[in-house]
């Protein structure tokens, strides 16, 4: 629930700042490792969006893959079943290089502007990188 409304927050702030009337779609990267479950997340947004200018949102979750760094010849692999050794030389690998990540990568949605019906008739895309 805490994470659904950091969105919604981050989400709603992001909307007001760049004029938008409605908040249509936002893009999430998930690591693998960051303990969500895209389907709660999506019950919770939904549920607390209600009555504001993401209400209806759609909540695209692009889930990103465990890859870590080997600590002795620095080759980059993902991680399997949480196995952290190297396949090219069997060492463990300490360094984490995705997977634990969540970001607000994009926002659509719709100013309002009687140009955006014109050029876009699915309203306007803003990007907020979080």
């Amino acid at each position: 629930m805490a994470i659904a409304q950091s969105v919604l927050d981050i989400a709603k702030q992001e909307g007001y700042r760049h004029g938008l009337r409605r908040i249509s779609m936002i893009r999430l990267q998930v690591g693998a490792l960051a303990a969500v479950v895209p389907d709660s997340l999506k019950f919770c947004f939904e549920m607390l969006s209600r009555d504001t200018i993401a209400a209806g949102a759609v909540l695209q979750i692009e889930s990103v893959p465990v890859v870590a760094r080997c600590s002795a010849c620095r080759e980059l692999f993902e991680v399997e079943n949480h196995v952290f050794l190297c396949p090219q030389c069997d060492e463990p690998a300490l360094e984490l290089v995705s997977g634990r990540e969540l970001s607000l990568t994009s926002i659509e949605g719709e100013t309002g502007d009687s140009n955006d019906a014109d050029e876009n008739p699915s309203g306007a895309q803003h990007s907020a990188g979080q």
